[in-house]
This record gives C-alpha cells, sequence and structure tokens, in this order.
C-alpha cells in the first residue's frame, strides 16, 4: 500500500497544477474573481460536464455570454425579458426548461442567502460520513420552489437514487479543497475536506478498479463512498486530492 500510495502522491503533484485548469471545466469558475459568480460559474460548469471536455467549455462560455459574463448580477437584477435568449440554450439533455429552472432558483436563493454554500449545509452534520446527507439534502433544497419541473430532478444527483453524484462531488471538491496549487479554490469553509467523496467519472472509475481502490461491480452510490474510504487511508484529511492522479492518469497517459 505504501508503494501505491508514493505513487499517487507523485501523480497528485504532477497533475495538481495550474497548468490542468485550461482544459478542464475548471477553467470556466477560473475565468471569473467575484466569489458569486465564481460559485454560480463553477455550479453550472459542473453540472454541464457530461461529453467532451471542450464542447463542456464552449457551451459554457456561451451560457454565460447569455448573462453578460457576470452571472450574479445577472440573476440578481434580470427582467423577465432577458431570459428569452436562453430558449435555445441546450447541452445534450440538459434544455431550455432546465436551464430555466436552474435560473429561477439560483435567482430565488441568491435574493435570500449569501452564498451557494448554505445549500449545501442544510445535511451537514458535521462527521466524516456526512456526505449522504449534505448531498440528499440539497436536491431537497433545490427542488423545493413550487414549480420545479420533473424533469429537471434528473440533472442534480443524489444519493437517494444510488447515483455516484460524480458531477456534484467534483463541484463540492472545487469549492471546499484548499491548498496552493491554485487548482481548486477553497471558498467554502463550513464542508471539510476530508467530507468530500472522490468525482466517480469513466476515467476514475477505470483507473480506481485497476489499482484495486474499487471492488464493487456496479459504479453508483456506494462506489464512490468505498473508493474515498481507500483514499483516506493514504490522507484522511484530504482523500478527494487523489482525484487529481486518477482522473489525469486515466485521461492524460490513458492507464
Amino acid at each position: 500500500m505504501q508503494n501505491l500510495k508514493d505513487f499517487l502522491d507523485e501523480k497528485v503533484e504532477q497533475y495538481n497544477q495550474p497548468g490542468f485548469i485550461p482544459n478542464d471545466p475548471i477553467s470556466i469558475p477560473h475565468r471569473f474573481s467575484n466569489k458569486h459568480d465564481i460559485e454560480i460559474s463553477g455550479f453550472f460548469a459542473a453540472i454541464l460536464a457530461w461529453g467532451q471536455r471542450k464542447t463542456i467549455i464552449n457551451k459554457c462560455l456561451e451560457l454565460f455570454q447569455l448573462m453578460d459574463k457576470a452571472p450574479h448580477d445577472f440573476l440578481l437584477n434580470h427582467q423577465e425579458s432577458d431570459l428569452k435568449p436562453f430558449l435555445s440554450f441546450k447541452h445534450r439533455t440538459f434544455n431550455d426548461v432546465d436551464t430555466l429552472y436552474f435560473i429561477h432558483f439560483l435567482t430565488w436563493f441568491y435574493r435570500n442567502y449569501e452564498t451557494l454554500e448554505e445549500a449545501f449545509l442544510k445535511g451537514q452534520t458535521g462527521h466524516i460520513d456526512a456526505m449522504e446527507s449534505i448531498l440528499t439534502q440539497f436536491h431537497h433544497v433545490f427542488f423545493s420552489l413550487q414549480d420545479s419541473p420533473a424533469r429537471t430532478k434528473k440533472h442534480i444527483a443524489t444519493p437517494v437514487r444510488k447515483a455516484a453524484c460524480k458531477r456534484i462531488n467534483m463541484y463540492l471538491r472545487w469549492m471546499v479543497r484548499t491548498d496552493d496549487k491554485g487548482v481548486d479554490f477553497g471558498l467554502w469553509k463550513k464542508i471539510s475536506p476530508a467530507q468530500l467523496i472522490c468525482p466517480c467519472d469513466l476515467h476514475v472509475d477505470r483507473v480506481g478498479r485497476r489499482l484495486g481502490l474499487i471492488t464493487r461491480k456496479q459504479t453508483d452510490w456506494l462506489t464512490a463512498v468505498q473508493l474515498t474510504e481507500k483514499l483516506r487511508e493514504f490522507d484522511p484529511r484530504d482523500p478527494v486530492k487523489y482525484d487529481f492522479a486518477l482522473f489525469g492518469l486515466g485521461i492524460e497517459e490513458k492507464f
């Protein structure tokens, strides 16, 4: 296990660098300096993160162009007529209905709360295994508005549906993890890096299995938990830093 830890630590150092940013969806929130804009753009970028990375980045740029490159200001001050251009926005199965509800929810939320972090704190227990509760309660909060469309619920994963919740876990990594490398933002302080669950995408899943970190046959919530528990053996305070190693090995080295 020590050899594997040393190998993964080396790969974390290799990939947790500013050079990782330009070709990854995390480049979208890095275009902003205002905390609220980083939260909002990061949320959309993570939720839209499926398919080719170049396409994801281009669709996010298209979306924020419609918000005049100032998402927080747009949410707080737009008129109903300003929403018309979003009727033509689409990315894979994410369509205008989903886009408009996301804008509707975020507008309501930022008019009532200071930071999107608060939407993730409803299920915060303080325990190391709180993430299941955090994500379950976030899903409830996000769809608590009276006119939330049923079809949009598929775009916010929840452990209740046994989903691996890879995109929302990735977003939380961006917002919560903090170090001196300049990739993750570390903006949120009320969720601990130790509580994070590793985003279990196709690359991470494949590499995790090859390295013996995953033994479950399927890829679901319990798989993501199993992987993270293994990674906690290497670094209990910051297990999800190894996402850089597993993802980098999977996509850059075709490990």
